[in-house]
């Protein structure tokens, strides 16, 4: 059987899936440290100053998270237009839900409830997103299929599993890991680990897989 390919094919699926990667690794990294440097600052002080801080950082990092998705869309990147600007506070908005619900039922199961609804909000932003940004063709395959729905929440869900992770090393485990890296005439370099380490690691893995997936499919289609 002979297969026939047209010239370049090969070229431009290696260029989609290297930008695709590209910008889910920017994406993923910007949205890590904000929801990161967010949760932090809203959870160890409670007061006004450090809210605000808080709300400044999350609304910039879902700025910058936007843009990425704009450019690795190739779409002209000028996110300030109202039609487009609504992504940015809606994706800010997703995280201060999820973590008023969280806080609100409380325990484990303010955990898995939350983890529920965010990745419910994140499934609608993700959409929005494409909307404002006139992201044609998704999913055409799958729409034959029915597959539609839970392609789309896929995203979404990696996310809250990551999220999940953030909040439960946060709220129910606590441990610190510590090693010497070495020591020098008197001086010592201790490498410390702690949990909600190991959470902010775990959700910056998940973003990137969701932001992977996502853009492949957008870019492909």
């Amino acid at each position: 059987m002979s297969v026939i390919r047209r010239p370049g094919m090969l070229g431009r699926t290696t260029q989609r899936r290297l930008v695709g990667t590209t910008a889910a690794l920017s994406a993923a990294l910007v949205e890590t440290l904000a929801v990161g440097a967010w949760f932090v600052l809203v959870t160890e002080a409670r007061t006004v100053s450090t809210a605000m801080a808080g709300l400044g950082v999350l609304f910039c990092g879902s700025l910058l998270r936007v843009s990425v998705f704009g450019a690795a869309t190739k779409q002209p990147v000028d996110v300030l237009r109202p039609r487009r600007l609504v992504a940015v506070p809606t994706l800010a908005g997703c995280w201060l839900v999820w973590l008023l619900v969280a806080e609100r039922v409380s325990g484990l199961a303010g955990i898995g409830v939350a983890s529920v609804v965010l990745a419910a909000v994140l499934t609608g932003q993700f959409a929005l997103e494409r909307r404002v940004f006139r992201v044609g063709r998704v999913y055409d395959t799958a729409s034959h299929t029915g597959l539609v729905p839970v392609l789309i929440a896929v995203p979404g869900v990696l996310v809250a599993v990551g999220a999940t992770a953030l909040l439960s090393t946060a709220w129910l485990l606590d441990w610190t890991l510590t090693a010497t890296a070495f020591s020098l005439e008197g001086m010592t370099l201790v490498l410390e680990l702690q949990s909600l380490h190991a959470g902010v690691l775990a959700f910056g893995c998940a973003s990137f897989l969701a932001q992977q997936r996502r853009l492949y499919r957008l870019l492909t289609s």
